[in-house]
């Protein structure tokens, strides 16, 4: 469980990015954080990992207080927080597999990451992980080769093997076309459930958040003005999330016609063809 309380940011400008949020995320929930852009979403996330140092409040990630930890401390307990960002955040001339090997780095010593020479329980674990999000053909090519959509599922790949408690994620869809927006959602939902995890999604698209969060989180100028099931999520409840607006047609309609869930599984249907299968004996010289 995660527990924020009094959670505050003030930057040297005298801004004020947070104001006393107080929130609880269960283990297995998925929340979505929606608001304008500056109403603090992007700030809550690196907060709770410290990316930012937040000015007051408390972050409690179970039995640690985060905000209390020193440098070493929270190494170690950034492991339990799997990062997604928008911008996949990836070592361009590394291939897949390099890529996602690199959410092992917390667990294994600085000589071993420096030479790539990872325990192969470790490449069990990624093998297993590519093929859960669709990407095990594609273990050998950079990740300068691949698609936007593609690039997500490294970013969500990397953060499972981290083995979190948590993933936080930052605008996972905002460079995305709409079906691959739709998919990425999914596939982040489904493996929250298959796993346990709870989810932070900031995320700007309210109909995918309310398709695919059980629950949604109004920012605004860094005070929480909604927090509620998406069925909840009203055109006054917009309005005084995001200001005065025709809310029509961004309330999810329940019968919005959904796509084929086969078809959504599908990474590698992005590009015709793909490469060749994986050299596994290569690999396991990594270990």
């Amino acid at each position: 469980m995660l527990e924020l309380k009094g959670l505050e940011k003030r930057y040297p400008t005298g801004d004020r990015a947070l104001r006393g949020v107080d929130l609880v995320v269960p283990q297995g929930q998925v929340m979505a954080l929606i608001g304008p852009s500056g109403a603090g979403k992007s700030t809550l996330i690196r907060c709770i990992n410290r990316l930012v140092e937040p000015t007051a409040g408390s972050v409690r990630l179970g039995d640690l207080e985060l905000t209390r930890l020193g440098a070493r401390e929270l190494r170690r307990a950034r492991r339990r927080m799997g990062m997604i960002f928008q911008e996949y955040a990836l070592v361009e001339r590394l291939s897949v597999m390099e890529n996602l090997l690199s959410g092992r780095l917390g667990y294994v010593g600085f000589w071993r990451s420096w030479f790539r020479r990872f325990p192969a329980a470790d490449i069990a674990q990624a093998f297993a992980i590519l093929d859960r999000v669709g990407l095990t053909e594609f273990v050998d090519k950079r990740a300068d080769a691949l698609s936007g959509g593609q690039r997500q599922r490294v970013g969500i790949a990397r953060a499972l093997l981290q083995d979190p408690d948590i993933l936080l994620v930052d605008e996972p869809t905002a460079s995305l076309d709409p079906k691959t927006s739709r998919q990425i959602m999914r596939l982040i939902v489904e493996l929250c459930e298959e796993r346990g995890l709870a989810a932070i999604i900031n995320i700007h698209d309210v109909a995918l958040a309310q398709q695919f969060a059980r629950r949604i989180v109004g920012l605004r100028m860094g005070e929480v003005v909604y927090d509620g099931p998406p069925a909840d999520l009203t055109a006054e409840v917009l309005t005084t999330i995001y200001g005065e607006e025709d809310w029509s047609r961004t309330i999810r309609r329940e019968d919005e016609e959904e796509e084929d869930p086969e078809a959504a599984r599908d990474g590698t249907a992005e590009e015709a063809g793909g490469p060749p299968a994986p050299d596994r004996e290569r690999l396991a010289g990594m270990t």
